[in-house]
């Protein structure tokens, strides 16, 4: 039930969320933060059970951050989804993680990306993207909207356009999106519908 989506843009990276908690029939919370910062520069919009959703996020952060501490070497974007690609595949034949995600971050020589992982740790490179019910209502206007020259602000628009789909057409009601940025600066909050801190 899950929706996360991502927008490349020419300076940076637009990750969004819903911020619902549910499972069956139930509601748990409608502020979970389902958008992980892994680095300074990079961060990880992840759907699937809660439970796989921080134990797989915590353990490729803490893992970055014990190669950068061990090697004096900070992981690339792309090094980091490969990273979490591999982690997958070995899981996947032990006990697999059930999330996928949307990797987006901001490199000094490259630039911005953001690359699509799937639980079954397929990795593709591309300018947008959404995982769960949401690609059915949300590709479209994506595929639609998306030109090389984004800016800021016509990305967001883009994923506000996505979130207002999401309001009008989709059975199940998710009221609540966070939306961060991810670029030279790093990463930062763009907005939310609830406050995760409040609990």
């Amino acid at each position: 039930m899950d929706t996360v989506f991502g927008v490349q843009y020419e300076g940076g990276v637009i990750l969004a969320a819903d911020q619902s908690n549910a499972r069956s029939i139930l509601l748990y919370q409608t502020n979970l933060d389902k958008v992980k910062e892994l680095t300074s520069h990079s961060a990880m919009g992840v759907s699937g059970p809660n439970c796989d959703m921080v134990n797989f996020c915590e353990f490729v952060a803490k893992n970055i951050k014990l190669y950068e501490l061990s090697n004096d070497i900070k992981l690339s974007t792309h090094a980091q989804a490969n990273f979490a690609r591999g982690e997958l595949a070995t899981a996947l034949r032990k006990g697999p993680f059930q999330v996928n995600t949307l990797l987006g971050g901001f490199d000094n020589k490259a630039g911005a990306s953001l690359y699509y992982l799937d639980y079954m740790a397929a990795l593709q490179k591309v300018s947008y993207g959404s995982q769960g019910y949401a690609s059915n209502f949300c590709l479209s206007i994506m595929d639609k909207e998306y030109r090389d020259d984004l800016n800021e602000a016509d990305a967001v628009k883009i994923v506000e356009q996505c979130i207002h789909e999401l309001h009008t057409r989709f059975l199940i009601s998710q009221k609540n999106f966070i939306i961060k940025v991810v670029d030279k600066d790093g990463v930062r909050l763009y907005s939310q519908g609830a406050d995760p801190a409040d609990s």
